[in-house]
């Protein structure tokens, strides 16, 4: 349908229906969803299993896990695991990362405080995590924070590559671009609010380039082939295409 790779960074794939995240009644299954990211041209798609009931224990959190490899199984070449960890639970959420990056998963998240038990990402009890994910090399995707947040995250851990999810509206945004400037390991995935801003993307570029970028939807939540043409409307180059849609993704993650 295009002529580059089209890799979604942001989904959140399930089996069991009390994890699917829908506002309507589509995706009804996971054969639908990932069907339904195919139709759009996207050709792979990265992210965590979600549980939204509270967290009585690891073992929720493995099981999140164990899906994401049966997923990865059901749909090889395409989907990409990211792992779930929680903050009530650092060394389990370590060795739960050092067994999922013997499999070959090279993905932490999307990481969403309130569901991970903190409030705030830079938080004590998941500095173990972000240690263990800075020595393996592997990206941290973090849901909606606020800015000394994020900046207190960078500041403790200076090679950590984190990728913020949602650009959010102008003044947000507008913050995240500068600290993307001020931290070299800091990426935005588009997903959520934002891309529909005109002019949005082409602006983040000229301030923090290309390559900080990465194609990202949040599917079933929201509607892939806006995020898709939102990126294309921009009229951008060829090269800081491909970057956006799958090169950033790959060279960041090493999937």
């Amino acid at each position: 349908m295009f002529d580059f790779e089209i890799i979604d960074a942001h989904i959140h794939p399930f089996l069991d229906l009390e994890n699917r995240l829908i506002y309507y009644d589509r995706p009804r299954s996971c054969a639908d969803m990932m069907a339904e990211l195919r139709n759009c041209g996207v050709t792979g798609a990265c992210g965590s299993v979600v549980r939204t009931a509270p967290v009585e224990d690891f073992a929720y959190i493995r099981k999140c896990n164990r899906d994401a490899l049966k997923l990865r199984e059901l749909y090889p070449a395409f989907y990409y695991p990211g792992i779930s960890v929680h903050a009530a639970f650092p060394e389990e959420s370590c060795r739960e990362i050092e067994e999922m990056h013997r499999q070959g998963v090279r993905w932490i998240g999307e990481l969403v405080s309130y569901m991970a038990g903190t409030s705030e990402y830079s938080c004590k009890s998941l500095f173990p995590v972000y240690e263990l994910a800075q020595t393996l090399e592997l990206p941290v995707n973090i849901h909606q924070a606020n800015l000394p947040d994020i900046e207190k995250l960078l500041l403790n851990f200076p090679t950590l590559k984190v990728v913020m999810a949602h650009p959010d509206e102008k003044p947000v945004y507008l913050g995240r671009l500068e600290l993307m400037k001020r931290f070299k390991n800091l990426y935005l995935d588009l997903s959520g609010t934002g891309l529909f801003r005109w002019g949005m993307l082409r602006h983040g570029i000229r301030e923090a380039g290309a390559e900080r970028f990465l194609f990202g939807t949040d599917f079933p939540i929201c509607n892939i082939a806006m995020y898709i043409h939102g990126v294309l409307g921009e009229k951008l180059e060829q090269h800081q295409n491909e970057l956006i849609f799958a090169g950033n993704f790959r060279r960041i993650s090493g999937y």
